[in-house]
């Protein structure tokens, strides 16, 4: 029996997420599988990529062929280095000790990486946002000198108004005793 690792379809329409399972070849892509070694959900930024590294290493060194895109989500788990270096094991060209120091040496160098890039994105929204709240600002800014403006223009017109009707009332007030 060809056993392959592969991705089952879930989700909702255009909202995916694959279970990763171990499943004979012949079977339907959603249908009957063998075991479920893990998940792989892409809607995420970076994709969220959940895995039972043993079992996934059990089924590779036995003979599970992974699918393309499994191989790639295997490869950036480690899970085809350490299938690698235990070969390189078996084969007696260097000890367990040695294969596991060159596994924690990739494994940290990878794990720095992927802190990098998340970092990186971190910073990137940091200052989007930072930006975005001094076009706030500056908007905000400008709004605040027009009405300011306005308020002082309709302020004008109003003593304008105020000091033409007390003219008026003085004008007035003078013109009635000499009526008399």
């Amino acid at each position: 029996m060809a056993t392959k690792i592969r991705l089952q379809r879930h989700g909702r329409k255009r909202y995916a997420f694959y279970p990763i399972v171990v499943a004979d070849s012949r079977a339907p892509r959603d249908g009957r599988f063998i075991e479920r070694i893990g998940s792989y959900n892409p809607n995420t930024n970076p994709a969220t990529i959940s895995l039972d590294f043993d079992r996934a290493l059990y089924w590779v060194e036995t003979g599970a062929i992974p699918t393309d895109t499994v191989r790639s989500i295997l490869s950036k788990e480690g899970v085809m280095l350490m299938k690698h270096l235990r070969g390189g094991v078996k084969k007696g060209a260097f000890t367990a000790e040695e294969a596991d120091r060159r596994f924690n040496a990739w494994k940290a160098e990878h794990n720095k990486a992927v802190d990098a890039v998340k970092a990186k994105d971190a910073a990137k929204a940091a200052e989007e946002a930072k930006a975005r709240f001094e076009a706030e600002a500056e908007k905000n800014r400008l709004k605040g000198e027009s009405v300011a403006k306005k308020k002082a223009e309709k302020l004008a017109a109003e003593e304008a108004a105020a000091k033409a009707a007390l003219e008026a009332e003085t004008a007035e007030a003078a013109a009635e005793p000499a009526a008399e």
